[in-house]
């Protein structure tokens, strides 16, 4: 094989900081551009020179020349207006304000966008449909980059309208694949997947053409986008159509987008081949160094150097070659950062080759205008400059691109470049100063959480390499030394941040938007924050009305994840008790002991652990002391973070279910013999309507959710998590739900928190073995969907067992005054001291996630 087999990883990197600049709407803005702006010309344009007009800064804005653009525009826009010519300067308006919001220049965009209106509102109130078609689309997609999805949606639905009153299919079709992302962004996944799954009919159902294969592309972006696994059989379709009909001008772009997609299913070879193809077919140098680019990537991501280095020169040469334009200024930005990931990048291009490709790029984005891309080059420049010790330099630079990004108010650029320049002070001995750009950083990621998680699958990889360390690395300088109380609560609500940043990143989308602090939560709580830094394990303690405290273990991460994966290989029932219980006691003295010593759980029931990385795997309830577990002496609840809907204990005398199951093996999965016992049980305990096999789907579940107000929904059934979105689903009879869809079916009561799930319960459900990220599709799930609490298993649990506990854990459920975790104590500790599965493979898999009371 060219590639082997490696650990996950998602190749084919834009950047953080060059995919955060790209807006959500991928074609039908551009598509429309390019659809619209023809067949405008023919019914608009009287005279030559405003054919030329248009149409010169269609061709500059096509190119990714927008600053020329910009200006041709604005020009045209005057021109329009000293002549009296309302629809041409309206439609030169609203062409200006997509060039501007590609410049990131949205105040000005908005300004233009609603001139462009209010002529067609005012002074040509019978203007053609195209031309409210345009402007409205326009509209829309500014306002769904500032956060108004629900507006914009409103705004494509009515360009749809136009788009077909005047016959364009193009646009409308590009108006819909919009309002499906505009769905997605607002939480309606079924809808979206329903509108997207209409438009493949449709556009299945048209001749062949040109039209067809551009919107086939299009939809297979925004499916590529979205995670949906259906794109690369809608690319691969428009792929063929573009073939048959000889629509030459769209193939490279179609196999570049397959070869992504290849990517990311770890198929190296297959996106080689499609890149290579790429190459071999465009008649266009942008493309063309595109696809070589792409190939370098691939090379470099699978560690093949020796592949990668005979295209650096071609890919320079190309570079040197294109004129300067958006495009050709992101490609040599791009090429530069991809070398900074290797350590010994001058061994594929010299040193001085990369620093002079980044000057050249400097010095041509400021010859047109793009101010962000020389921001942009500026940091890889600095960052090149950092990697080679030149820290005076590097600091230069990097300074110069946080100042531009300043004043641009462009987040993006300020996170990546004031975490660089924290880095230097830090490096250079000044922590002080090095905490204030990396508090500034932090707080660039938080404003821009909706980018940051735009869907796009190149940010999943980058997060962990662009958002992720960033937090750590402020944790780990505010806990140097001996912090105050003032840093560790500056510590502690990182940790937060980095716990709902991981949310929303593992949901493409900002989940959280209320928190609440534990002194208004639970005054019998303590919650424990762990953090594994590289030289370090840190601990922080919050409880009810004392101050913050603070326990450190000096180990290295590798040595403490390593100990947390043996002692998780160590739960399988075969494996050495008593190397197990060593393990879970060197654990129990880094988490737990220095507290008890310090007498930090007086008055404590619950403990509530914030967990990071490889810990969230851990069973904690099985903790040992050399004595007891863990869980003989508190009740444990894990927790995303103090993120929480607002605090409220069940009704114990009103509790009611809602219990489904499929106990007969369905599509592939093993039968489940003990679940129709399972739900009988509980259905016998508390008040229950049931859904046992074939009346368990997914239309089933939700009609039931909102018609009952049970507050409980019980799941047995397979389901599994994972740190990948698309592996993350519930089975019912009908298939597969994946979290995002099945988020939205428990959140069919509607936005009223009084009718919210008090408690989601999956007893049949796994974790990717080793994933550190796979319990977020736990976590999120319970605040996506709304519910307060989700009890699930970590590992599949032997089904008698499963039963036993919940049976016991309804019983205990009903209690007077009992809290949700204190049920589940009380049933694992009935499962150690009552019955024959005391083992804790059998008992501490069952964890309670969210709200304990």
């Amino acid at each position: 094989m060219l590639f082997p087999i490696k650990q996950r990883r998602w190749l084919y990197i834009n950047l953080i900081i060059l995919s955060l600049c790209l807006t959500i709407t991928i074609t039908p803005a551009i598509a429309s551009l390019q659809v619209l702006t023809t067949s405008t010309l023919n019914v608009l344009a009287s005279t030559s020179q405003a054919s030329n007009w248009l149409e010169q800064g269609r061709n500059l804005y096509r190119s990714g020349r927008f600053a020329e653009a910009v200006r041709i525009w604005e020009t045209a826009a005057q021109q329009y207006q000293a002549q009296g010519d309302r629809l041409n300067e309206a439609l030169s308006l609203s062409y200006l304000s997509l060039a501007q919001q590609e410049l990131n220049q949205w105040e000005a965009a908005s300004q233009s966008i609603d001139q462009s209106l209010k002529l067609l509102q005012t002074s040509i109130p019978s203007a053609d449909a195209i031309l409210w078609a345009q402007a409205l689309n326009t509209q829309a997609s500014l306002q769904f980059h500032n956060g108004k999805a629900e507006i914009a949606l409103e705004n494509w639905q009515q360009a749809q309208k136009y788009y077909e009153q005047a016959g364009d299919k193009m646009g409308s079709l590009g108006s819909q694949i919009n309002q499906a992302q505009a769905f997605q962004s607002l939480g309606f996944y079924r809808r979206s997947k329903e509108q997207l799954e209409t438009l493949t009919q449709k556009l299945r159902a048209m001749p062949d053409s040109e039209i067809k294969v551009s919107g086939l592309r299009s939809l297979g972006l925004t499916l590529q986008m979205i995670g949906d696994g259906k794109s690369k059989e809608v690319l691969e379709e428009s792929l063929a159509i573009a073939r048959k009909t000889q629509t030459t001008t769209q193939l490279s772009s179609i196999l570049l987008s397959l070869g992504k997609t290849a990517v990311d299913l770890q198929n190296p070879e297959a996106a080689l081949d499609y890149f290579q193809q790429a190459q071999q077919l465009t008649t266009n140098p942008s493309d063309r160094l595109q696809a070589r680019l792409a190939q370098f990537k691939l090379f470099l991501d699978y560690d093949k150097p020796e592949l990668a280095t005979p295209l650096a020169p071609q890919l320079q040469q190309q570079l040197r070659e294109l004129p300067p334009s958006h495009t050709s200024l992101y490609a040599a930005i791009n090429f530069v950062a991809t070398l900074n990931r290797r350590s010994n990048s001058e061994q594929i291009v010299p040193l001085k080759d990369q620093a002079q490709l980044m000057a050249v790029t400097v010095k041509s984005a400021q010859q047109i205008q793009d101010a962000q891309a020389e921001a942009y080059a500026l940091f890889q420049w600095g960052k090149l400059y950092r990697r080679t010790q030149q820290l005076s330099q590097a600091q230069q630079l990097s300074q110069k691109s946080l100042n531009i990004a300043r004043q641009l108010q462009s987040e993006d650029i300020i996170a990546q470049s004031a975490w660089q320049v924290g880095q230097l002070y830090k490096e250079q001995g000044d922590r002080q100063e090095a905490i204030t750009a990396y508090t500034e950083a932090v707080k660039a990621l938080k404003s821009i959480r909706g980018d940051l998680v735009a869907i796009n699958r190149d940010i999943q990889f980058s997060f962990r390499e662009s958002v992720e360390p960033v937090y750590r690395e402020l944790v780990g300088l505010l806990l140097d030394r001996q912090p105050s109380q003032a840093a560790l609560i500056q510590a502690r609500d990182l940790i937060e941040g980095l716990q709902v940043a991981e949310l929303d990143n593992f949901f493409r989308e900002a989940c959280l938007d209320k928190s609440q602090q534990i002194d208004q939560v639970d005054p019998n709580a303590t919650v424990i924050y762990p953090i594994i830094l590289p030289d370090r394990l840190a601990i922080i303690l919050s409880k009810t009305g004392q101050p913050l405290r603070y326990y450190v273990t000096q180990k290295s991460q590798v040595e403490i994840e390593q100990t947390l994966d043996k002692l998780l290989v160590s739960f399988n029932p075969v494996s050495d008790f008593q190397e197990r219980d060593s393990l879970s006691q060197e654990i129990y003295s880094w988490l737990i002991r220095p507290a008890e010593m310090d007498r930090a759980f007086k008055d404590t029931q619950t403990l509530v652990f914030v967990l990071d990385g490889r810990l969230r795997n851990i069973p904690i309830a099985a903790l040992y002391d050399g004595k007891q577990y863990l869980i003989e002496k508190y009740a444990v609840a894990l927790s995303p973070g103090m993120q929480l809907m607002a605090a409220r204990s069940l009704q114990q005398n009103h509790i009611s279910a809602i219990v489904g199951g499929i106990s007969e093996s369905r599509n592939g999965f093993s039968a489940l013999p003990a679940v129709e016992s399972e739900v009988k049980q509980i259905s016998k305990t508390v008040p229950s309507s049931t859904l046992l096999n074939e009346q368990f789907t997914s239309q089933a579940l939700a009609n039931r959710v909102k018609s009952s107000s049970a507050g409980i929904v019980h799941l047995a059934t397979h389901a599994q998590f994972s740190s990948r979105l698309e592996d993350t689903f519930l089975l019912t009879w009908d298939g597969e739900v994946n979290v995002k869809e099945l988020s939205e079916l428990l959140k069919n009561r509607g936005n009223d928190p009084s009718k919210a799930i008090e408690l989601l319960v999956l007893s049949a459900c796994d974790t990717a073995a080793g994933d550190d990220r796979a319990v977020l599709g736990l976590a999120g799930l319970a605040v996506k969907s709304g519910a307060r609490s989700t009890i699930a298993t970590l590992w599949p649990v032997k089904d008698k067992a499963a039963e036993m506990l919940m049976t016991h854990f309804y019983d205990q459920l009903r209690q007077p005054k009992i809290t949700k975790a204190e049920a589940l104590r009380q049933a694992q500790i009935n499962t150690i001291r009552q019955t024959d599965f005391h083992d804790p493979f059998f008992w501490s898999a069952f964890v309670l996630v969210g709200n304990w009371l």
